[in-house]
This record gives C-alpha cells, structure tokens and sequence, in this order.
C-alpha cells in the first residue's frame, strides 16, 4: 500500500471514528438526560408528597386553633385548606402512575386522609353546634391518634421507596455521565492520533515527491550533461573512424590503385595478384569495421550467436580468459531488447579491458519468462567506492559509457546496477519481456 493510500485509509478511519464516537457520545448523553428526568422525577414526587403532607398538617392546624380558640380565622383556613388536599393526592398519584407499588401506597394514604379530614370536620361541626363539649372534642383527639399513625406510615414508606429510588438513579446518572466522559476523551485521543498518523503520511509522500523531483531534475540535469558529452564521444568517434578508414582501407585502396596502373603499363602477373591480396584485406578490413558498428549476426542468429562471436574475439585480442554462460533461447529476444543487452556487453568488455586489469571475466545469461538478466563480472580491482557513489546519484562523473548504458537501459524499461565484490565488480542488467511473457501464457493456455 503506497503512502497515498496509507494517508486516504488514516484520513477516513479518523473521520468514522469521529462518526462513531459521536453517535456513541449522543446515545450516552441521551440515556444520561433520561437519567437525569427521573432523578428530577424522583424530587418532584418526593415534592409532591411533602406538599400532600403540609395541606393535611395545615387542616389539623387550623382546626386545632377553631376548636382552642372559636376565632372564624381558623374556621376559614380550614375551609380553605381542606378543599386542596385531594387536588395535591392527585397530582401526587399522577407523578407515580409509572410505579405500581406506590399508587397502591397512595390509595391507602388517600384513604387515611380522607378518614381524617372526615374526622376534623365533625370536630369543627360540632364545635359549632356544641362549643363547650370538650369531651367530644377529645373523642376525636383520640381517633385521630390512630389514623395520623397510619398516615405517618405509610407516608414514610413512600418516601422510603423514592429515596430508594433516588439513589439507583443517582448512581446510574453517575456512571452515564462518567462514560460520557470516557468515550469523549478516547475519541478525542483516538482523533489526534490518526490525524497525526494521516499528517506524517501526507508529509512523508510530500517528502517522497520532492526528492522525485529532485531527482527528475538531477537527472535531467545529468541527461544533459551526458547529451554534451555523447556529442563530444561522438565528435571523437567520427574522428576515430576517419583516421581508421584513411589509414587501413584507404591505405589498402591505395595500394590497389597504384598496382593495377603498374600493371596497366609493365603487365605483370605479380602486380595483379598483390591487387587481389590488398582487395581481400580491404573487404577484410570492411567486414570489421562493420561488424563492429551493428554485427549482422545478432539480426540474423540472435544475442547468443553475436555474443559468442564477440567474445572469442575480445578473448583473443585481449588476452582475457572469458568464461560464457549463453542460452539457446536468447535468440527470440524482441530486438531491442538483444541491441540493449549487446552494447552493455561490449561497454563491459571495454571497460574490463581499460580498467580492471582482470585475468578473467564471466558472462551469463539468464532467461525467465517476463524478464531476462544480464551478469558481467570481473576478478580485478574494483570500482573505487566514490565512482560507485557517484555513478549511483549523479551517473555522469564515471564516465560516458556506465551512463549511455544506463540510459539505454531505462528506455527500454530495465535496470542496471553495480556492484563491488571481493574481488572485482558485478554488473546487473533486468530487462522486462513483456511479449515474451504474452506469448508463454498464451502457449500455456492452449
């Protein structure tokens, strides 16, 4: 996976945990708000049954100071407040129409009341129709000592039930509101570390693309310098061969020429047969010179039969023993691909001869079914290391040879390298066949 990808995959995977944090942050917060409204639930029953308690304590109040008293103050509070009480029962028993257990509770406390606030209002009549019947009035104090115990109870047992659940309540707001915080805080933890993990990616394919650029421009920079340099070989080369043309089969013309006007004039049979010779050298002479600019064999037989030829010669020119590991097959090679191979070859070759002062050398070439590989190896004394560096980043500054090979090499969409060995220097050429692989499948599959 490239560094676009890797930045891309980092990228969405922080904006889906941002999503899933935040849904599992809203579920949370909501259950932590429906938490909170039963707490708030639970005061406002407890509330409620503080105000049902308060009307009936206030009841009891004011029609204790009627009958102490006889003032119509009180009798008026208790004929207002007696009237709220079932107003407050009901709100009451509304707020816990959820729970089962208190309505039960509730009817039973409204029963109470009712008994009760029954009682007080015959005490309060007969006070007005009997105002000195203290006797009465503490028949009723007594019956109503029963029943203000029972609504006590039972009012405490309500109470009881919403402290209870008060606290179940409270705890559950508790560790919602806790986990709110913990999924808040990991998402966020979780966020900044794959935004820093999609940052660095994105930084490291900016690096990766600025030092692609700088290497398009050092090699365009080193193309350049290479173009200067193959006009400059090339320049040479055109001189070389001038001079060779002018001083071996110009020479050998020459000769030819002079002979038969010898022969034209004094006729003899000697004149004529060392015109012949010189021809022979002559077209001798062509036939090199030619075969090393372009040798027809590897048109006409292939790289290995070229090769072959090539080396038996630089064998016996140079003196350098040259062990060969050729394959048949390398004679259906595209021929691009056999020109490229080729003149790595003879670039090795050369430079072996020049530079390594190598007793012996080995080729050989390896066939596979999408690529083949070129191996030149030398037993001398090695590229020095700063060349080796050089040819590596600049390619340029170890001569116009290693770099036109290279060059040749990567129009045809293969790779050459180097390397030092113990002793002597290695070189690699991987060129892609991609027909060659076409037509393997293609045999496989019929």
């Amino acid at each position: 996976m490239g560094p676009r990808k890797k930045a891309q995959v980092a990228f969405a995977s922080a904006v889906i945990l941002l999503f899933l944090s935040g849904l599992a942050a809203y579920i949370t917060i909501n259950r932590l708000l429906a938490s909170e409204r039963w707490v708030i639930h639970t005061l406002e029953v407890k509330a409620a049954l503080g105000d049902v308690d308060a009307a009936v304590v206030r009841v009891g109040r004011a029609r204790s100071g009627y009958v102490i008293s006889g003032t119509d103050d009180f009798l008026r509070e208790f004929e207002a407040a007696a009237p709220e009480i079932p107003g407050k029962i009901q709100r009451f028993r509304d707020l816990i129409r959820d729970n089962s257990e208190q309505q039960e509770l509730c009817s039973r406390l409204e029963d109470a009341i009712d008994r009760r606030v029954a009682l007080l209002r015959e005490s309060v009549q007969l006070k007005k129709q009997e105002p000195e019947n203290r006797q009465g009035q503490a028949d009723f104090d007594r019956r109503g000592v029963s029943l203000n115990s029972e609504i006590t109870s039972v009012t405490q047992q309500m109470r009881a039930e919403e402290q209870h659940l008060f606290e179940i309540r409270g705890k559950a707001t508790d560790r919602l509101f806790i986990l709110t915080v913990i999924i808040l805080a990991v998402a966020f933890i979780l966020a900044l570390a794959l935004l820093a993990l999609h940052y660095r990616l994105l930084s490291a394919e900016l690096e990766a693309r600025e030092g692609a650029e700088q290497a398009a421009r050092n090699s365009e920079e080193s193309l350049r310098r290479l173009a200067g340099r193959l006009l400059q070989l090339q320049d040479a080369e055109h001189r070389k061969f001038s001079r060779e043309l002018h001083d071996s089969l110009g020479q050998y013309l020459v000769g030819v020429k002079m002979n038969l006007e010898m022969f034209a004039s004094q006729r003899k049979d000697s004149l004529l047969a060392e015109a012949v010779q010189l021809l022979d050298q002559s077209i001798a002479e062509t036939r090199t010179i030619s075969h090393l600019l372009h040798p027809p064999l590897l048109d006409e037989a292939g790289l290995s039969s070229a090769a072959k030829w090539y080396l038996e010669g630089f064998a016996q020119r140079s003196g350098i023993e040259v062990k060969v590991d050729l394959p048949e097959g390398a004679g259906r090679l595209p021929k691009p691909v056999a020109l490229g191979l080729f003149r790595v070859l003879q670039e090795s070759l050369t430079n072996i001869h020049r530079h390594s002062n190598s007793a012996k050398a080995e080729v050989a070439l390896e066939l596979y079914p999408d690529r083949v590989l070129l191996k030149v190896r030398d037993y001398g004394k090695g590229v020095p290391p700063e060349l080796l560096e050089n040819f590596r980043t600049d390619g340029t500054s170890t001569g116009v040879g290693l770099a036109g090979m290279r060059e040749r090499i990567r129009e045809l969409g293969g790779q050459l390298s180097i390397q030092r060995c113990a002793p002597g220097t290695a070189i690699f050429v991987t060129m892609p066949l991609p027909e060659r692989a076409e037509g393997t499948t293609a045999a496989a599959a019929d």
